[in-house]
């Protein structure tokens, strides 16, 4: 697991590829970033499955709590099928993105 922190957002990056063992890691560590915005590079498991994104779910709707984003990065699933609460991109230039918008929306009152 690997951190960066840019500006506003943290990055962790998944290293070895094992996407329970790293949720296992962040759920055990939330508490370390919960008042920051984050974006979760899975990009290294190209064995994602759906069922992978989804077991996100509870640790998104916990952020998402503290008003704060999270952004899961990955290419190799279908975008259709994730479920609306989970927000998934192909790079991590458009998490960065999809932050923005969702701080600008925030400020906004939305």
């Amino acid at each position: 697991m690997k951190v960066e922190q840019k500006g506003h957002t943290t990055i962790i990056k998944d290293t070895h590829g094992e996407t329970a063992a790293f949720l296992n890691t962040l759920q055990h560590e939330h508490n370390s970033y919960k008042n920051e915005n984050l974006i979760l590079d899975l990009s290294h498991d190209k064995n994602l499955k759906l069922e992978d994104i989804k077991a996100f779910a509870d640790l998104i709707k916990q952020h998402k709590k503290q008003k704060k984003s999270i952004v899961l990065v990955t290419d190799s699933i279908d975008f259709n099928a994730v479920p609306q609460s989970i927000t998934v991109v192909p790079t991590i230039l458009e998490a960065h993105d999809i932050i923005e918008m969702e701080e600008i929306e925030r400020d906004l009152g939305f």
